[in-house]
């Protein structure tokens, strides 16, 4: 009997109870993360607040800080919440580019991973059986070219990393296609945001001084404040893009290719 056969000797609830229970623990975890507004730590003015505290704590148990900001990565990707770009730039900030962005792209791949399955057990196998024929046609034309698809979604910055957890469980990416399209096609976006924490505490100390200036002269509409929308530059977003094309490239040419050889025949 195939798994996807029906369970006929299963206990009636077991098979629903088992496949939501994961989706319905990690929404209520997220529940309480937003509800509890700790979500709203992850800012560069927490990590400018707070930044000799972190830099004590890693210089006096490294192997602990690390261990913490992976779980930390882990939780945050899992439970689909903003703020990992600006965890990544902590990263670098604190532990240098090269140990923050090889922790993190294990620790996002695990993050990632982890809502994958959950999507794909709790909701792509229901979603597939409802949808009908124009969704199997979606899933068999981005499951033909997963890999280039994923790697190009992992490398153009424009598509949230939440939707490119979720997207490729309801249209039947195998897990080894998706846990490999993760890994290799966050390497350059994470390493990059690693460099560029690492290079933060200069920003951090000429934002303070032009805080402190400012209220020296006694206005008091004085606010620091850090966007980490100004860490990329527009270099750094064609780079991306262009990685994604080169991603991209070997599906146009197949189709082009198709398409050429459809009008021949």
């Amino acid at each position: 009997m195939s798994e996807n056969s029906p369970q006929t000797g299963a206990k009636p609830g077991g098979g629903p109870v088992r496949r939501y229970l994961p989706l319905a623990l990690l929404l209520g975890v997220g529940v309480l993360v937003v509800s509890q507004g700790w979500h709203k730590y992850l800012t560069l003015e927490q990590i400018a607040a707070n930044r000799d505290l972190m830099r004590a704590f890693v210089a006096q148990h490294l192997a602990t800080a690390i261990t913490v900001y992976a779980l930390i990565y882990v939780a945050v990707i899992a439970l689909s919440l903003p703020g990992g770009a600006l965890l990544t730039i902590t990263g670098g900030f604190l532990f240098g580019w090269l140990a923050a962005g090889s922790v993190t792209v294990f620790a996002a791949t695990i993050g990632a991973t982890l809502i994958f399955l959950i999507a794909r057990s709790s909701v792509g196998e229901t979603l597939a059986s409802r949808a009908g024929p124009w969704l199997q046609k979606l899933s068999d034309g981005f499951k033909d070219d997963a890999m280039n698809y994923l790697l190009f979604l992992r490398l153009v910055p424009a598509f949230p990393f939440w939707l490119v957890n979720i997207a490729p469980a309801l249209l039947g990416v195998s897990l080894p296609v998706f846990v490999a399209g993760t890994f290799f096609g966050i390497i350059p976006g994470t390493f990059a945001f690693s460099f560029l924490g690492s290079g933060l505490d200069s920003i951090i100390e000429a934002q303070q001084a032009a805080f402190a200036a400012c209220q020296a002269t006694g206005d008091t509409t004085c606010a620091f404040s850090l966007n980490p929308g100004s860490l990329l530059t527009p270099e750094l977003l064609i780079a991306f893009a262009a990685l994604g094309v080169v991603a991209i490239l070997p599906v146009i040419v197949k189709k082009l290719r198709a398409r050429r050889g459809a009008a021949d025949g």
